[in-house]
Parts: structure tokens; C-alpha cells; sequence
């Protein structure tokens, strides 16, 4: 089924959930434990996930290696277009000379290379609760076998270096692959869970790589134009925060971030100009008449406020008023200002709008405190 389709689907609860790649890597660590200790590998095995229900999945192919065995499981996302759906998750299962469960990353999962993540610098992108899972199952495994020695377990993903080209992984300082990953075991459609979690990540590790100022876009187009506004910041100070501002706002002040510039487009900062934090297309339609009212409190003429209240897009508007050096700095200002009442913080913040050619709109830059004054509510 294409993206597309799946789009079409009217109602969320018709649509089918998937599995993380921490349920698919924990439950062919059973599949291959058993397989090592029988030297029968199971068809398919249950395991219980942290949602609280039981999940089954099929062996898909199985081979022994060296000292030991790998079972691999094709990922199923169910509904949601998620990057890692149909990826070869493995696990490979030996005997140890040492006591206790080893649990490593093998081909195609990454690496934590930067401060700032659930993993330490230097293992292997498992993340906590698939971590947990994993080693549950092998504990259950040793105790179910009563095996007296100790065992390997090494995760891998076939094509995970180039699915993670897809991820913002490298951003985050995970490389060479995907990260095993989830919290409840099972893949929500369209959830916004995942792209949140990324963002608070992302602001972890530029605290922890010791960004004083960071630079919030909302998509890949309006990253660009940040960073050439800002070619001195390193990579890890620039965040893809998507349609939710106010949520990366919030994680800002908590990390304790002194400066955050915010870059944009017209159609999602004309939101957050008049308050709106969640900015979604959906969610959040333009006000045409918000657009308006503030185009008379700069001093614009009545006809072109006209003009503004006929348009289609708030791009559109961009246009309309492009040159207007008062309007687009009044705009920007009104971002400044939703932005420190949101985050009730001691920060720094400044808004630049760009248009759809690249051009920069307008400016407000290092706006500290609220100025009544100055501020339209709308």
C-alpha cells in the first residue's frame, strides 16, 4: 500500500498497528536462543511487549553460523510509512566464555558517537526499553534452559546504513545505521510520538555538545536558508521541529538554552504570530483577517489590506507585502513574543520569514522580554 493510500483511509482506528524494531530484534533473540540450545529454530515465537499484550512473529530465514545462530524477522509497520517497514531486523545468538548476556549491534545498526542520548557514547543504538526487552527474553531463555554458561546476543539490520539516510540519525551522532527502537512495542499510524522524541533528542545533544544557541526550522527548506543565516553554528545546533513549536520551545527552556532563532516559512510563522503553537495545516488554518489587522497597524493602505483578505496562502501575502520592511519585522516580533510567553524563560530569541525563493522576508533578532506595547494579540 502507498503512502498515498493510506492517507485516504478516513477514519485512524480502521488502520492497522505494526511492530518496533526493538519487539522484531527481541523476538528473534528467542526464535535463535531456542534454535542454539535445540537445534531446532521455532517457526514463529510469542513474546510479551511492553504495552502489555502478547505479539507473534514469523522466522523468516534462519542460518547457522559460526558458534552460533541468526534468525531474521521482516519488520511489519502496518499502516504507518515508517522508514525502517519491511527491514531485515536479525539476531545472532552465541555461547560465552563469560557468564551473564553480552548484548551488542552488529551490521546496519548504529553507533552512538555524541553526548545527549539514552545510549552512552560507544554502544550500540539499542535503545532502553528494546534493550530491557531483549535481555528479558534471554534471561527467560537461560532460566527456561537452565544453561550454566554465558551467551551473545548481537542485533543487526541488513540494509540499516542506508534506511538510516532516511532517519535523522546522523544528526543525532548515530552512525553506520538505523537505532532499534520503541517504547510500547507496537508502531502507531501517522503517530507524532516518534518525530517528538527525535526533536527532544536532538536539543539533548546540543546541550550536551554545548550549543548556546540553537536555530529551530520548520522542514528541510527552511533549514537551508538557516544555514547560510547562520554558517558559524556547528550541525548539531540546527532542529527540524516540524509543525510543533511549542513543544520544541518547552524542551528548549528546560535544557536551559540561552539564544534560539527560529526560521521559517510565511505559512507556518503567520500561525505563530498570533499565538498558535501546533501548526499543522489541519489543525491551524490561516487568518486572512489577523493578516490584515496587522498590515492597518503598520500603516498599510486599505486597498492592499483588501488584497490581503482575497489571498489564497499566507505565501501569497508574503508577496503582496514583499519590501515591506515594518510589516515583516511587526510579524517577526509577534513570533519573538508567543515564543518567550510560551517558554517563560530567560532566553534570547529571534524570528527571520523567508519566502519560497529564499529570499529573507523580514527579521526580529534578539527579542528578551515581552513588550505589551508592541504586541497584537490579535
Amino acid at each position: 500500500m502507498s503512502v498515498q493510500n493510506k492517507r485516504t483511509k478516513k477514519d485512524p482506528s480502521q488502520m492497522r498497528h505494526g511492530y518496533t524494531t526493538g519487539s522484531c530484534a527481541t523476538a528473534m533473540t528467542k526464535a535463535a536462543l531456542q534454535g542454539l540450545v535445540t537445534g531446532r529454530v521455532p517457526e514463529e515465537v510469542t513474546i510479551y511487549l511492553p504495552i502489555g499484550q502478547y505479539a507473534t512473529f514469523k522466522v523468516s530465514a534462519f542460518e547457522e553460523v559460526e558458534g552460533g545462530i541468526m534468525c531474521e524477522t521482516i519488520k511489519d509497520a502496518g499502516d504507518d510509512p515508517d522508514a525502517t517497514h519491511k527491514a531485515r531486523i536479525q539476531s545472532t545468538v552465541f555461547y560465552s566464555k563469560e557468564k551473564g548476556i553480552h548484548l551488542d549491534g552488529g551490521i546496519g545498526v548504529g553507533r552512538v558517537t555524541k553526548a545527549g542520548l539514552p545510549v552512552p557514547v560507544g554502544q550500540a543504538a539499542i535503545n532502553p526499553v528494546p534493550r530491557k526487552m531483549i535481555l528479558g527474553v534471554a534471561q527467560e531463555g537461560i532460566e527456561h534452559y537452565q544453561i550454566n554458561r554465558g551467551i551473545d546476543v548481537v542485533i543487526s539490520v541488513p540494509d540499516g546504513e542506508e534506511i538510516a539516510k532516511k532517519t535523522l540519525n546522523g544528526r543525532l551522532g548515530i552512525l553506520g545505521g538505523i537505532s532499534i527502537l520503541g517504547t510500547r512495542g507496537t508502531v502507531v499510524p501517522f503517530s507524532s510520538s516518534a518525530y517528538m522524541a527525535s526533536i527532544e533528542q536532538a536539543i539533548s545533544v546540543a546541550k550536551e555538545a554545548g550549543c548556546q544557541h540553537l536555530v529551530i526550522t520548520t522542514g528541510g527548506r527552511s533549514e537551508k536558508y538557516a544555514l547560510k543565516q547562520y554558517p558559524h553554528l556547528p550541525e548539531e545546533a540546527f532542529i527540524e521541529m516540524g509543525d510543533f513549536i511549542g513543544f520544541t520551545l518547552k524542551h528548549i527552556a528546560r535544557q536551559k538554552i540561552p539564544q534560539v532563532s527560529l526560521v521559517g516559512m510565511m505559512g507556518k510563522f503567520s500561525k505563530l504570530a498570533r499565538g498558535v503553537m501546533m501548526v499543522h495545516s489541519k489543525s491551524a488554518p490561516i487568518s486572512f483577517e489577523f493578516l490584515a489587522e496587522l498590515a492597518n497597524r503598520v500603516g498599510v493602505d486599505e486597498e492592499t489590506q483588501q488584497e490581503i483578505l482575497q489571498a489564497n496562502t499566507a505565501s501569497q501575502v508574503g508577496e503582496i507585502l514583499q519590501g515591506n520592511e515594518a510589516y515583516f519585522e511587526s510579524l517577526c516580533k509577534n513570533c519573538c513574543y508567543y515564543a518567550l510567553n510560551h517558554m517563560q524563560a530567560d532566553i534570547k530569541v529571534s524570528t527571520s520569514i523567508y519566502a519560497m525563493n529564499g529570499d529573507c522576508l523580514g527579521k526580529a533578532e534578539n527579542i528578551d522580554k515581552l513588550d505589551e506595547n508592541d504586541w497584537y494579540r490579535g
